[in-house]
């Protein structure tokens, strides 16, 4: 619930029987709404009647009205009214504040499972009526109150998002009251702000929608190519191909559609790289454009360059002189949308080293773009500074960098003038300092990239997608430093800016489910999410503003007024943001960047960061202390680095034909490996007793732990094998990295100091476990591992026959009995259901909390939206036998060490499980996915494995008891340590398989045990 409190009101004389023209409900920046004066209500009757509209910040459209009426049949005339728009149930009453007894009736919004109400109270002759959107009920109330009374009344508004009988974000209420149009431009929107969540949400309601009407089948074909294009651009191309697929089969004749279907699978082409079909779909023919029949249409947008003009609003761009895409017609819109396709032509022309040709078609497309109505359309404006960034990219191709660097400048000025401190400008910007860097104006360069950064770093705006731009820069930092080793500060938050596609995909998800809470979390949450669009919004209309060419007494009153605006959003915004980290389901998104000093004041004595970032074709290390830093370029390019990864993790376990195998572990290459890594810090490192690793690229699925410290234990090892009759599995006496140094993983560098800063658990119970789920038929199998290979799937359900493979809880009994049976407690067969652990109101009273089952990180088929679960037994109702991550995710916890011994919690998954669980593209592993659940429920760390969890000698088995085995003062990571070295020892479990495939995400320095 978001509640503010009455703040102001504008009156003014009116006719009776209210004098209030207009006033405004809430405060603080949250879901603020004003009340408008309504004078072309088709209720109104005479004269002395009166209408209000009740419009909130975050709504496109009004969400309730408020009606003064004396007609005698108002009643029946306002129930024929909505009747078209919604279905009622019987009156009943309801008690008011300030009013006694009111009349009410539920609604519901055709079409939609949206909620609506109707207020009606009769005082004299006048009938006063309050109806609008459920969700904003308490606004209804005060407003009615506020009417009746004729003055404003004091109280506060409640917006409840999820009291409708489907509980959605704002975004889906939306979606499902807006018309067709204004959702999709809304949905375009927010897209382009980077809100990728709200964006689908908006698409696949409208989508659901979209059942009759052949302009509502256009749509749907519509929503699903932005569906597509989005799972392209992330690298999701089979999801995509899916998708593009499903909206061929929905035939169009519209000029619209037509092109931007050819657009999209073109950009979807381009994605991939296949230039070749990119060209050929360019080439599809579609029916010429006509003439312009003069009448408004859809406020559609073009490709990935979304409608900004909703940003800035549509009464500034009167005041420009500017047109907004939603009134021109369905062929000026092709117009523009072949002119796109024009400016992707160039683009693949340029790319296939033909800037001639590219020149010519990005010409011929800037001069189409601008001859709609003489270029004063807000909407091209993105599409200009492309044309111009690819100009100035094909002029460079003809040897022109003096003429290229213009276009980009005037790319960049263009985006800046218009819309200030958005993806877009840093995009623009990133390109020219990439631009200057490659012809030697290095000085320039960098303070070009450094704005880019700091930039991205105060908005909270990543710069997920330009990591092939910003490449330069991280070479310039490193070339530099040892001159100049404070740029290491500039180098750590480069690379926080680099967020990678599938964690802001993960991000987005967790978003959502945190903005449809009803905790108070959830409530700072949405008014945060609504401050962000506001003071964008702001930002846009103010440059607008500025850059009006006549700036007449009226432009600069409204300047003057909108930076008000500003000031108070951003100074609102900080106040939120300071509240919100309080709340672990925000700190699980890491939204802001930590700087390098207050990273180091985080670590102990002891203690080093190690961070990897791949970007554009290289690695960089970062090594921190607390009194040292430095960074350095990894002589091995992210493919050398996979490929590196990828024979190592052969040689630990593969699955071949659905047998899981080892081999003789390749301490050579791990060694070599580590030298590759850690070179420039190899003797630091030794003193290290705590190593916090932030993992990048191919080491997302790659423990560091099993790399090899020093030459001399892999030659003895060597010399050992080759004598007759050896053990290519004795692996005792190798100098692996985590025999001697305990080591945490972290997911962002402010993640880990977060769990770090939390404060400890206040559980009053040690531990609580989960496993061994009841199978599905008689036919018990345990398994060697607990792996889950997905084979016989059907559509995209896992097969039944996965829940036949229960883990034993053998390991939550061992670990019970040494943590001691008063103070634990285990969950297994039928009891431990998805719906039963979501239901238990106790699992904030546990400090620990295992689960001890299979996890499934991986899609069926690379089609198939990916599911990152933990399976558990079916319950009844709603129960599907998976606990998945946006459960988890809305679990209430107060843990200090959440133990995942599972399958592949933070192993090696396919790319569509990836994007979910929120790694990198090209698979890698589910490290962000499951991990940022639990710790968003409000777990400080996490214990998950990167393989199959081997059952094999006990090996897991051992693992976990012997975290707590050990001293009881230890840290989490030092009880790790010394669980891993008791394998390390023993010829049977020496290998890495058995004992390296655990890692600690979040803060191993944290206690595992408190007092028994």
């Amino acid at each position: 619930m978001v509640a503010w409190a009455v703040v102001g009101v504008t009156s003014a004389p009116a006719a009776a029987p209210s004098l209030l023209d207009s006033f405004r409900l809430g405060d603080g920046g949250g879901v603020l709404c004003q009340v408008q004066t309504r004078s072309h209500d088709p209720a109104l009757g005479n004269m002395f009647d009166r209408a209000w509209a009740i419009v909130c910040r975050d709504a496109a459209k009004p969400v309730g009205t408020l009606r003064a009426l004396r007609n005698a049949d108002a009643d029946t005339k306002l129930a024929a009214n909505r009747a078209n728009d919604v279905n009622c149930a019987g009156t009943s009453t309801a008690i008011i504040n300030g009013l006694g007894s009111v009349a009410v009736q539920q609604c519901m919004l055709k079409g939609a499972a949206v909620g609506y109400k109707v207020y009606s109270y009769r005082k004299g002759p006048v009938l006063w009526v309050a109806e609008g959107l459920e969700g904003y009920d308490s606004a209804l109330q005060l407003g009615l109150r506020t009417v009746v009374a004729d003055r404003i009344v004091a109280g506060k508004v409640t917006v409840a998002t999820t009291s409708v009988d489907d509980p959605v974000a704002f975004a889906r209420v939306q979606a499902g009251t807006l018309d067709p149009d204004q959702a999709l431009a809304e949905g375009y929107r927010r897209n382009n702000s980077g809100d990728y969540a709200a964006a689908a949400e908006f698409f696949d309601t409208l989508q659901n929608r979209a059942t009759k009407g052949s302009a509502e089948i256009d749509h749907a074909g519509e929503y699903l190519i932005n569906r597509a294009l989005q799972k392209s651009n992330l690298g999701d191309f089979a999801e995509a191909d899916a998708l593009f697929a499903q909206a061929d089969k929905i035939p169009t004749t519209d000029n619209v559609q037509v092109r931007l279907r050819r657009n999209f699978g073109a950009l979807h082409q381009l994605n991939q790289q296949h230039y070749e079909a990119a060209l050929a779909v360019l080439d599809r023919p579609v029916a010429p454009v006509g003439q312009a029949i003069g009448q408004p249409g859809s406020a559609i947008e073009i490709g990935a360059q979304v409608a900004a003009e909703i940003n800035s609003g549509v009464p500034v761009a009167q005041r420009l002189g500017a047109t907004d895409s939603s009134t021109l017609t369905p062929d000026e819109r092709a117009q523009i949308i072949d002119a796109q396709a024009l400016q992707i032509r160039g683009t693949l022309s340029r790319l296939e080293g033909k800037p001639v040709e590219a020149r010519a078609a990005l010409d011929k497309a800037m001069v189409q773009a601008v001859s709609v109505r003489d270029g004063r359309v807000l909407s091209i404006t993105r599409l200009r500074a492309q044309i111009l960034a690819e100009t100035g990219l094909a002029l460079e191709a003809s040897g022109d960098v003096g003429g290229g660097e213009g276009r980009m400048r005037a790319s960049l000025a263009l985006l800046e003038t218009r819309y200030p401190l958005t993806v877009a400008v840093n995009g623009a910007r990133a390109r020219l300092a990439a631009y200057l860097a490659r012809h030697g104006q290095i000085p320039a360069a960098m303070a070009e990239f450094h704005t880019v950064v700091q930039t991205a770093a105060d908005t909270h705006t990543p710069v997920t997608g330009l990591g092939n731009l910003l490449s330069p820069y991280f070479q310039i930092l490193v070339d530099q430093m040892p001159q100049a080793p404070a740029l290491s500060s500039d180098f750590f938050l480069a690379t926080q800016t680099l967020v990678r596609p599938g964690v802001a995909d993960t991000q987005a998800i967790l978003s959502r489910e945190l903005s449809e809470g009803t905790g108070e979390g959830s409530r700072l949450f949405r008014q945060a999410r609504t401050l962000e669009r506001d003071i964008e919004r702001s930002r846009i209309e103010l440059a607008n503003l500025v850059a009006s060419p006549q700036r007449t007494p009226a432009v600069d009153t409204a300047i003057a007024a909108t930076q008000a605006d500003l000031n108070q959003f951003s100074s609102e915004q900080v106040a939120t943001q300071a509240q919100l980290a309080a709340y672990p389901q925000y700190r699980a998104l890491t939204p802001s960047a930590l700087s390098l000093v207050e990273l180091q004041a985080a670590l102990k004595p002891g203690e080093a960061y190690y961070k990897v970032t791949a970007v554009g074709r290289s690695v960089y290390g970062l090594y921190a202390t607390s009194g040292y830093a430095t960074a350095w370029r990894v002589p091995l390019t992210p493919d050398e680095l996979g490929l590196t990864v990828d024979a190592l993790r052969d040689t630990i376990v593969k699955d071949e034909g659905g047998q899981l195998n080892t081999y003789p572990f390749d301490v050579d290459g791990s060694h070599r490996l580590f030298v590759a890594l850690f070179a420039p810090v190899a003797d630091r490192l030794a003193s290290v007793r705590h190593l916090i690793f932030e993992p990048d690229g191919a080491m997302l699925r790659l423990p560091v732990n099993l790399l090899v410290t020093d030459q001399a234990s892999v030659d003895r090892y060597n010399a050992r094998t080759r004598a007759a009759n050896s053990d290519q599995f004795d692996f005792t006496g190798i100098a692996w990295l985590g025999r001697k140094t305990a080591i945490s993983t972290a997911v962002a560098a402010r993640a880990f100091r977060d769990a770090r800063s939390a404060p400890p658990s206040t559980a009053k119970l040690q531990y609580l476990g989960f496993g061994q789920n009841a199978p599905i038929s008689s036919a018990v199998r345990f398994g060697s591992s607990r792996s889950v290979s997905g084979v016989g799937s059907v559509d995209c359900n896992w097969p039944l026959t996965e829940w036949d493979k229960p883990i034993s809880a053998i390991e939550l009994r061992e670990a019970s009995a040494l943590v001691g049976a008063s103070r634990s407690g285990i969950v297994t067969g039928a009891a431990f259901t998805d719906t039963a652990v979501m239901a238990r109101k106790d699992l904030g009273d546990y400090r620990i909390l295992h689960f001890a089952t299979h996890g499934l990180v991986t899609a069926p088929r690379p089609e198939c939206p990916a599911r990152p679960a933990l399976l558990t037994s079916f319950g009844g109702g709603e129960s599907d036998g998976l606990l998945t991550f946006r459960e988890i995710y809305d679990l209430k916890i107060d843990a200090d060490l959440v133990i995942l011994s599972a399958c592949d919690t933070a192993g090696k998954a396919t790319v569509a499980a990836t994007r979910e669980a929120g790694v990198t593209t090209g698979g890698g592993n589910a490290l962000d996915g499951l991990v940022r659940a639990f710790i968003g429920a409000g777990g400080r760390s996490v214990l998950a494995s990167h393989w199959p969890a081997p059952d094999d000698f006990k090996a897991t088995e051992t693992l976990i008891a012997g975290l707590f085995q050990g001293n009881q003062t230890a840290s989490v990571g030092e009880a790790l340590e010394a669980a891993e070295n008791r394998l390390m020892d023993d010829v049977k479990t020496s290998h890495p398989y058995y004992w390296s495939g655990f890692a600690i995400v979040g803060d191993g320095g944290q206690r595992l045990i408190t007092a028994r």
